[in-house]
């Protein structure tokens, strides 16, 4: 599980999305040109477009319950958004109580990590709602934010994600890999302000989830960028 290459309908585009916590809305275009999101559709965003000198920490799934990164989370108040599967977290729910408690935003990721481009309605709309609903059993909240499994989606996602709360599809521009690298499946290859970084869960990655996240925080540092809340930033 985590992020395959992008395949989605309108692959490299960003839509209307928030410039920052005191900014009105912006538009950015891709290769397609400007893309705004279909009456009643929630935006699509891989980058932010913002002056502000931030990136966007995002985590998937949920499968890798390392307490170091917790500790790291509280410590440095990083402000990162955690993309939970149900099937996945399974009864690790209190590992992101607690992640909770110190910061992390928890967002929608499905119930069973299926590739939904093509999948009738009424199944994607089951993923989503189900796991909205699960979310906001288990925590007392109703996520606005979704990331499709694989950052694969259609126009059937889109009205699926509308019709259950969901108020911005969440892809990414940058990954970090489990060795702790940077790639970059679309676009300049190097870290810019707006980036939204997808951390996929890794079989057996060589570095823990807080070693890899340790050494990325460096590399911002080290570019005078910072971690932004991406709940600030789309809305």
């Amino acid at each position: 599980m985590g992020t395959e290459a992008k395949t989605e309908v309108g692959a490299g585009t960003e839509a209307e999305v928030g410039k920052g916590p005191g900014g009105g809305a912006g538009q950015s275009s891709g290769p397609s040109g400007p893309n705004r999101p279909a009456p009643g559709r929630p935006p699509v965003v891989d980058h932010v477009p913002t002056r502000d000198k931030v990136v966007f920490l995002t985590y998937d799934d949920g499968a890798e319950r390392d307490p170091r990164f917790i500790d790291l989370v509280r410590r440095r108040r990083l402000p990162v958004s955690m993309f939970l599967t149900d099937s996945v977290v399974g009864p690790g729910y209190g590992h992101f109580a607690r992640l909770r408690s110190v910061g992390a935003s928890l967002q929608n990721h499905t119930l069973d990590h299926p590739a939904l481009r093509g999948l009738p309605y009424a199944g994607q709309r089951a993923e989503i709602c189900g796991q909205q609903r699960k979310l906001t059993s288990r925590f007392g909240i109703r996520p606005h934010l979704f990331r499709p499994p694989y950052g694969t989606y259609d126009t059937t996602t889109l009205r699926a994600a509308a019709d259950c709360g969901i108020k911005a599809v969440v892809l990414w521009r940058v990954t970090l890999e489990g060795d702790g690298t940077l790639t970059y499946p679309r676009g300049a290859h190097r870290l810019a302000p707006g980036d939204i970084i997808s951390v996929p869960a890794g079989e057996t990655p060589p570095l823990t989830l807080a070693e890899r996240t340790t050494r990325l925080l460096r590399e911002l540092e080290e570019r005078g960028l910072k971690v932004g809340r991406l709940e600030d930033y789309v809305r």
